[in-house]
């Protein structure tokens, strides 16, 4: 029997009809049409379908869509306002840090749930905050350094001590 559910995607409200058993991953791949949310493992193991829930990092692949019910998602298509990317987004691009891209929507949001909780994250503290999506292309030195410019750009520190 399939539930009805609201949920707030990127700041809109959808209303729709899911088995009790559906994964957020799949209706905002599959019901929504936002791929930029990648399946990896499945398991919560690699973070690749990392999303903002309430403004923390949450594995989608994970979540029961029913679960989501009323609550805030950020996907990285909702990310960028008024035709501006945010500056996380911009820190990846400037500084190298998208090789492949499949892990880049769960760093980016996971770097900024960081940067809204800590301005001014150390190197410790960004690599613990990422350490939830796995890089397969090796890429963390860039990442690392994107987010500390990130931090840079938005006010903080950038990770210096």
């Amino acid at each position: 029997m399939k539930k009805r559910v609201a949920l707030i995607v990127n700041g809109a409200t959808c209303r729709l009809e899911v088995d009790p058993q559906t994964t957020l991953l799949e209706v905002l791949r599959e019901e929504l049409r936002l791929t930029g949310t990648k399946e990896g493992c499945g398991t919560g193991d690699c973070g690749t379908c990392t999303v903002l829930v309430d403004g923390k990092p949450v594995n989608s692949c994970l979540m029961l869509a029913a679960d989501a019910e009323g609550r805030r998602i950020t996907t990285i298509e909702g990310l960028a306002a008024g035709g501006e990317l945010h500056p996380v987004q911009k820190a990846f691009i400037d500084e190298a840090a998208v090789q492949c891209g499949f892990c880049s929507p769960g760093m980016i949001l996971s770097a900024k749930a960081l940067l809204d909780e800590n301005p001014r994250p150390s190197e410790e503290e960004i690599r613990t905050a990422l350490s939830g999506v796995l890089c397969r292309c090796g890429s963390y030195r860039k990442i690392v350094s994107a987010v500390k410019a990130a931090a840079s750009a938005m006010g903080g520190n950038g990770g210096k001590e």
